[in-house]
């Protein structure tokens, strides 16, 4: 009796364990769609084969098998927080790896949720799941993702499908209709690969597939926005100052006089860009070194954009900004989206004392106001961001309306030589794809790049080599209808493919 009972449950479990091993490795293989691999079929192969994977699964083991998908998504997806958080950021080993895994725990629980959502209220096979309740489902949890408790929008798919025919979706819905578009073309695919499934379902499924792909080439003769005023010639300096050499003091000077010798060779150019935290100073510890550099910059006719760490005694905070030295008139421009435990430590008082007792760095910088007023510089209205605050496209959207020109100064030294910066660099490309504008990134030791406002890159530096970027860009004016609307069409248009599931679910279709 108890044989033939554990022969059962023994291969009951063998099954369940490689259900979740497979799920485990295609959300590993998952990263093969991103920089600077850059393989996007596989991105729609892999959500395409999770969609398979939990068909007919209980609630409860679909939504395991998302869990283990995502643990293999971000637990090879964010390997480089070691490098930024223990290498550089000298937290403990132990600290660092509960870090991680809180972190790539928590991400899994959006496609556990997906999983264990889709099955528990739509269980049926049928067009309601396969069309309506997945990809929106989908969607509208990677977009929760991107702002919940913070938000942790990398590794987003959109970004994935920056350089698929996908892509052209972006200015019209930004990178979460990208996302949609996949996830309907995996559904497709996962119908279309169904033994059993009716020819005419089949073609219907490869033909909506085609059509998604399609749409955006039609619609990418439409020109949202429009050249305003002459180009003009930008150059962008990238120190390539290691990090964990940066703040040392006998490197101090040594930097401070690097920029001003990189700057030397970018004379000529109308607007130059320093990356983010330059220099291992306070603002107000260099006022006549930054004089200096303006004086210099009026001989030569050329505004400066900084990227430095500002400090007000009066009220002893720190800001991640960018000064913009321009014949306009001086200005900064503060972070207004922190790094959590990168810049600031959400944490109560007594652990900032227990912090402080190991000698640990733990000063937080302050957040800028989300009403700051536009810089002008080179005479453009200059859309700024800061290092990974441009993974926030939605909270970019209110400069857009002024901005000709887009900026984004940044530091990857702190993640080494890892896969981190060529992705942040897919993200700075769907930026400017959403916005219809050039984008310059101007990063310490790579990848500093000039990127058109297709997403495309019309110029770069190679990484960890000191050099300027010289580059002429067209500025530009005008609203795609992303700039104009934002995320609101993609979240209420899911919410409304929701209801209709719902509404379908209640009538037993």
């Amino acid at each position: 009796m108890n044989v033939a009972v554990r022969g059962p449950r023994t291969a009951q479990w063998k099954q369940i364990l490689a259900r979740l091993t497979a799920a485990f490795a295609i959300g590993a293989s998952f990263n093969l769609g991103f920089a600077p691999f850059g393989w996007w079929p596989i991105a729609l192969a892999a959500l395409a084969a999770l969609f398979a994977l939990i068909r007919g699964l209980p609630p409860r083991r679909a939504g395991a098998v998302g869990a283990a998908f995502g643990l293999g998504l971000f637990a090879f997806g964010t390997y480089w927080l070691y490098t930024c958080l223990h290498v550089f950021g000298l937290v403990p080993v132990w600290l660092t790896l509960v870090l991680q895994g809180v972190l790539v725990a928590a991400m899994s629980l959006y496609p556990a949720a997906l999983c264990y959502l889709a099955n528990r209220f739509w269980l049926k096979p049928g067009a309601t799941r396969d069309w309506l309740v997945l990809p929106a489902l989908w969607v509208l949890l990677e977009w929760l993702r991107g702002w919940l408790l913070s938000g942790f929008p990398w590794l987003s798919v959109g970004y994935a499908l920056i350089d698929s025919p996908l892509a052209g979706w972006a200015p019209l819905f930004g990178v979460y209709g990208v996302t949609w578009a996949a996830a309907m073309i995996a559904a497709a695919l996962n119908l279309a690969l169904m033994p059993a499934v009716p020819p005419a379902r089949r073609g219907m499924a490869l033909g909506a597939a085609g059509l998604l792909f399609a749409m955006p080439m039609i619609l990418a003769h439409a020109q949202w926005t429009h050249p305003s005023g002459p180009p003009i010639a930008i150059a962008a300096v990238q120190g390539a100052v290691p990090q964990d050499q940066k703040w040392q003091s006998k490197n101090r000077e040594l930097t401070m006089q690097r920029y001003l010798r990189l700057t030397g060779a970018a004379w000529g150019a109308r607007l130059i860009i320093w990356p983010e935290a330059s220099l291992p100073v306070l603002s107000t510890d260099i006022p006549e070194y930054l004089h200096g550099l303006e004086e210099q910059g009026r001989v030569h006719d050329a505004d400066f954009a900084i990227g430095l760490v500002d400090y007000r005694p009066a009220d002893k905070q720190y800001f991640n900004g960018i000064l913009v030295l321009s014949a306009a008139g001086d200005g900064w421009y503060y972070k207004r989206h922190l790094v959590p435990f990168g810049e600031y430590f959400p944490v109560p008082s007594f652990v900032r004392s227990w912090l402080r007792l190991m000698s640990l760095p733990y000063d937080d910088f302050t957040a800028g106001s989300a009403r700051q007023p536009v810089l002008r510089a080179a005479g453009q209205n200059l859309g700024l961001s800061i290092c990974y605050e441009d993974a926030f496209g939605s909270q970019q959207l209110k400069v857009l309306r002024q901005a000709t020109l887009l900026i984004n100064v940044t530091n990857n030294a702190w993640y080494g030589d890892s896969t981190a910066p060529h992705q942040h660099l897919q993200i700075a490309r769907m930026r400017a794809l959403e916005a219809g504008r050039f984008l310059v990134r101007a990063a310490n030791d790579g990848i500093t790049a000039a990127i058109d406002p297709q997403g495309k890159i019309v110029a770069r530096l190679a990484q960890f080599q000191e050099g300027v970027l010289h580059t002429t860009l067209q500025p530009m004016t005008g609203l795609t209808p992303y700039a104009r609307f934002g995320n609101y069409p993609v979240v209420l248009g899911t919410l409304l493919l929701l209801l209709v599931a719902a509404w379908r679910r209640r009538r037993g279709e």
